[in-house]
């Protein structure tokens, strides 16, 4: 893989369905601009940029009217059809049509009469939320969303009070709780609005918002006193009233996990009892729900795990006691089972103030988890409601970044039906593009139909059916719905002189688009159509907005929300950490869209690359370049910046991936074509030369001087990229690899001097590190020669330094260049040189007992020994509960803003405390997610026993250089990390008592040599006081 690529790979993560906005594809798919005439994409990009404030329907048509007046006709023909396409989803170009709101519902819609005539039909067909009169449509009125308040009460007329009180603000409550859910709440006065103060330890109040079926039951409550003041009630639960043994609470809440005891029958009013299952192994807090209406108690599933966390305590406690009966039934059998909970409390007698304080604390919290419940009720199909929280946490945080339309979008989505939201949330995880409708079936959507032409009212997505409407959409989309059998009908009827033997789905489908691309097909679509009946796919604005919300709540492209689904199987487990936000990564929108648009440019040419089209690898290396140009210009210094590791999510860092990756695709072009010259022989070379009038000698001559041109021009290109980013880019870990291979560049070039001089500065760089620092001063020590250079450089004696080599031999099966070396074994049996030379090293090498693990073990070592630090509270570092590191771990910032924390750490670990800290760290963490860190490929013993015999010098040492540059120095170390106690300790298998010594081994086959970043690995261990050598497997001789 080429150097860089692995990189935007993950940059890019889970790949879009649409690779670039319209106006982006002018760019990359327009002519290729010569390098002098760049500046024409830089004034065309910088203009577009400018009117992204615009709505989106406005700013693509605006686009799109102002093409240049270059542009060649077949531009022009695919521009116009992106325009029909955007036409077809639904998106109205004129300038007075407003988002209304529905009376009805309450979701947001295109103010179109066609629009609202079908959302009302749709709605009151389906009796969303309560039945209207005409009177009472007449009344109410369609009105902008961004004027309007929801509040069905409104609507009472029986009640005299309803016009005088507050409307209850759903957004509002809703977004306090997540707030209190995920801990992650800006200020500390969101939570201060679950519990209302009290003045005496024995009293306490709950505010709990009204909901029309409120929390408690209609009877009044002993010792519940309920005060009404409009919006919010007050519940005060007295302490000398609660002791009394008739005291209770009434919690409404549901069965959950009925799909796997669906076989017990449930009736309306059934008598149900609650039992822990603290041995679960997925919740400790779970809690079974049982019939009690037979004499054998029958399993019908779990209460919700939010609020099992808190009513557990309390029934492990012994301080209440729960039964109660199915209040409702559900509409299909596999949702959840509403029920209602009489709790009782158990204590009447004396209790002491902590388990008072105690009791009151998990009641309170109860409370609100199951007011939590009424907002978002669980259902069978989780995946509904972590997208739904999804969007309301990334709404909370991000809500600058989103203009009105996508605001109302989103919230429109919120208010559709259960079916609607599953059916959409199912096609947007799926691949895609389009789906067939007659395929579409999943048990927890009743009718999908209904369920689509809701989706489609609402602009989630659009239909294609068979039509004489022109076909404007891509054609290889829609053949990928048709099976190999079908395709191959269509290619015998209509082109029957083609791909006659042709089987595979991509050739057959490749075929057939370049047929009607070509005008030798034109009724392709009808047949495609009349085929697959009609198909539906995700509309293009809600595809955008949702990429963008999965961004925003992730922060990188390599989680999705499958994330949700491993934490509720208990198959990963996330680090508790608090989310204490102090910047806004994005300061606005714009920030926020040209980031957008660099990852585009990056999974452009990822793509390219795949397909090898480097025509447009070449033009998305000349749109980074012109824009990192641009964006690093017109960025303003602002004494309020963000901190210096949000830099990761800017658009000029996202480039500077590009144009890394573009220089290692120029540096290989110009080794393919020279490997290509090298095969051909002068014959070879005169058949491909058209004057054939020249001697075959000429020719070859000829030929070699132009591939030397084409290779010059290549590295121009090359070092033309590294000069750039080195000169604009002045503060990141990049520049040690950029101006490594500069440096080699110019060298091929035959400019040593300027090679030299790039390498010496280079040394100076204090962002050159690890590895590349040791190549550059290598490199330096090399070409510093007189009369270049008449003094050596300080560092020569230190770079010089030997590093201990072991050599031992071994019978080799397979020791080829380029292939995987193996060897017989000291056992007989097959190994690679890492594992012999362990069997070496435990018999004829001293005894010593390892592993293999290269970097593996030393960064488990280091997430166990630093976990309080990694996931200590510092603002801005945790933005997710999906993280896995803070956000600063590969930037100088994690040092510098924990170094009291690092340093009081490493005095611990070198005063003789790292074993205690990894037992402890393991006991408590064990199977959480960390980065560096892996659980199963190491057992606790044999860290204990590395941890006991390195010994806390070593290892504080060791533990303060990851720290202080954890991106450079935690990859390159040695193959094997060896161990050995001493006297009476030989046999032990952990740590405890010291007497032991480690070594570290870099293993190397037959022609092998160490890397930079190894090397400097081995000076830097040697430097720390580890003994650390190389062993060298040669094959043994023939005749041994």
């Amino acid at each position: 893989m080429l150097p860089g690529r692995e990189s935007l790979i993950r940059l890019v993560g889970k790949r879009r369905r649409r690779s670039f906005s319209p106006h982006l594809s002018r760019l990359l798919l327009r002519p290729q601009v010569k390098r002098r005439n760049t500046y024409i994409i830089t004034l065309t990009l910088t203009l577009t940029l400018t009117l992204t404030h615009l709505p989106t329907s406005r700013f693509i048509q605006f686009v799109f009217l102002q093409s240049p007046p270059d542009a060649p006709p077949a531009e022009e023909g695919d521009v116009e059809r992106q325009r029909q396409v955007y036409a077809k989803e639904g998106n109205d170009s004129r300038d007075d049509v407003d988002w209304v709101s529905c009376p009805v519902c309450g979701s947001s819609v295109r103010g179109t009469n066609y629009n609202v005539n079908n959302h009302l039909d749709l709605c009151l067909t389906r009796g969303t939320k309560r039945k209207l009169t005409q009177r009472t449509l007449l009344q109410f009125k369609f009105s902008p969303h961004s004027k309007i308040q929801r509040s069905l009460d409104d609507l009472d007329q029986n009640e005299e009070n309803v016009a005088d009180t507050e409307p209850f603000d759903e957004d509002k409550s809703r977004n306090r709780l997540v707030s209190c859910r995920y801990n992650t709440a800006e200020s500390t006065g969101q939570n201060s609005s679950t519990s209302g103060p009290s003045d005496h330890p024995n009293n306490f109040q709950y505010i709990l918002d009204v909901c029309n079926d409120g929390l408690l039951s209609e009877a009044p409550l002993a010792g519940v006193n309920v005060a009404d003041n409009g919006k919010m009630s007050v519940i005060t639960i007295d302490s000398s009233e609660t002791g009394d043994a008739d005291s209770r609470v009434a919690l409404e809440t549901f069965i959950v996990g009925r799909r796997f005891y669906d076989d017990v029958e449930l009736q309306q009013g059934a008598k149900i009892t609650i039992l822990r299952d603290s041995q679960n192994a997925k919740d400790k807090h779970a809690i079974k729900v049982l019939s009690a209406g037979s004499e054998r108690l029958q399993m019908l599933g779990y209460l919700p795990r939010e609020l099992a966390k808190y009513l557990a305590p309390l029934l492990d406690s012994g301080y209440i006691e729960c039964e109660g009966f199915v209040s409702a039934l559900p509409k299909r059998p596999l949702d959840v089972v509403p029920i209602q909970l009489n709790c009782k409390k158990t204590l009447n007698g004396e209790m002491s103030f902590d388990d008072q304080q105690r009791f009151e604390s998990l009641l309170k919290n109860t409370l609100v988890a199951v007011e939590d419940g009424k907002m978002h009720p669980p259902s069978s199909t989780r995946y509904q409601k972590n997208f739904l929280l999804m969007i309301e946490d990334v709404l909370n945080s991000h809500a600058h970044l989103f203009t009105e339309e996508e605001k109302s979008l989103l919230a429109t989505f919120s208010s559709l039906s259960d079916d609607s939201q599953r059916l959409f949330i199912r096609l947007y995880t799926r691949k895609g593009p389009w789906f067939r409708i007659s395929s579409i079936s999943y048990p927890e959507i009743s009718d999908p139909l209904v369920a689509i032409e809701e989706l489609q009212v609402a602009g989630f997505v659009y239909s294609l059916s068979y039509s004489n409407e022109p076909f404007c959409y891509e054609m290889k989309e829609v053949l990928h719905l048709l099976p190999v059998s079908e395709m191959r009908e269509i290619l015998v009827a209509e082109l029957p002189k083609e791909g006659i033997n042709i089987s595979r789905r991509q050739e057959l489908i490749n075929i057939l688009s370049s047929a009607y691309e070509e005008g030798k097909c034109p009724v392709l679509p009808k047949l495609v159509l009349k085929r697959i009946g009609t198909c539906v796919r995700i509309s293009t604005a809600a595809d955008e907005v949702l990429w963008r919300v999965l961004r925003l709540f992730f922060l990188n492209g390599e989680q999705d929300l499958s994330a949700f689904l491993l934490v509720d199987l208990g198959l990963v487990k996330f680090p508790d950490y608090v989310c204490r936000v102090s910047h806004q990564i994005f300061r606005d929108r714009r920030d926020l869209l040209e980031y957008e648009e660099a990852i585009h440019v990056a999974q452009t040419m990822d793509e390219s690359l795949d397909d090898n089209n480097m025509e447009i690898v070449a033009r998305c290396i000349n749109v980074s370049e012109n824009q990192i140009r641009t964006i690093i210009e017109e960025t303003p210094l602002n004494s309020d910046s963000p901190p210096a590791f949000f830099s990761c999510f800017s658009a000029s860092w996202v480039y500077s991936k590009v144009l890394t990756l573009g220089v290692s695709v120029y540096e290989r072009e110009r080794s393919a074509s020279r490997r290509h010259l090298n095969r051909l022989s002068a014959t070879d070379i005169a058949a491909e030369v058209a004057a054939a009038t020249l001697s075959v000698g000429t020719i070859a001559k000829v030929a070699s001087a132009t591939l030397s041109i084409a290779d010059s021009s290549r590295y121009e290109d090359a070092i033309g990229l590294l000069k750039g980013l080195l000169s604009r880019i002045t503060s990141d870990s990049g520049r040690g690899y950029w101006t490594l291979r500069l440096s080699v560049d110019l060298e091929h070039m035959g400019r040593l001097n300027e090679s030299l001089l790039v390498a010496e500065e280079g040394v100076l760089d204090k962002w050159v590190r690890a590895g590349s620092k040791m190549a550059l001063q290598r490199r330096v020590l090399r070409l510093c020669k007189p009369p270049r250079r008449w003094k050596t450089p300080n560092y020569a004696e230190s770079i010089k330094r030997i590093i201990k080599e072991v050599n031992i031999m071994g019978r080799p099966l397979i020791c080829e260049v380029g292939a995987k070396n193996v060897f017989y074994g000291y056992d007989g049996k097959l190994c690679g040189v890492e594992q012999l030379a362990l069997q070496y090293y435990a018999e004829e090498g001293g005894g010593w007992r390892g592993i293999h693990s290269e970097s593996g073990i030393w960064m488990t070592i280091f997430g166990l020994l630093m976990w309080d630090v990694l996931f200590a509270d510092i603002p801005d570092v945790f933005r997710s509960k999906f993280q896995v590191a803070p956000l600063d771990l590969d930037t100088d910032d994690f040092y510098e803003v924990r170094k009291s924390l690092i340093e009081t750490q490493l005095k611990r670990i070198h005063e003789g405390m790292a074993e205690e800290i990894l037992i402890s760290s393991w006991e408590l963490h064990h199977g959480t997610s960390c980065r560096g860190v892996r659980w199963d490929s190491h057992s606790p013993s044999d860290l204990r026993a590395a941890v006991s015999c390195i010994g806390g010098r070593c290892l504080a040492s060791l533990c303060r250089h990851l720290a202080l540059d954890y991106r450079n120095w935690s990859s390159g170390m040695p193959d094997l990390l060896l161990w050995r106690f001493h006297g009476d300790n030989t046999n032990k298998t952990g740590g405890g008592g010291g007497g032991g010594e480690a070594k570290l081994v870099e293993v190397k086959g037959p022609r092998d040599q160490l890397s930079e970043q190894q090397r400097a690995w081995m000076l830097l261990l040697m430097d720390c006081g580890f003994d650390a050598e190389v062993c060298k497997v040669s094959p043994a001789p023939k005749d041994q």
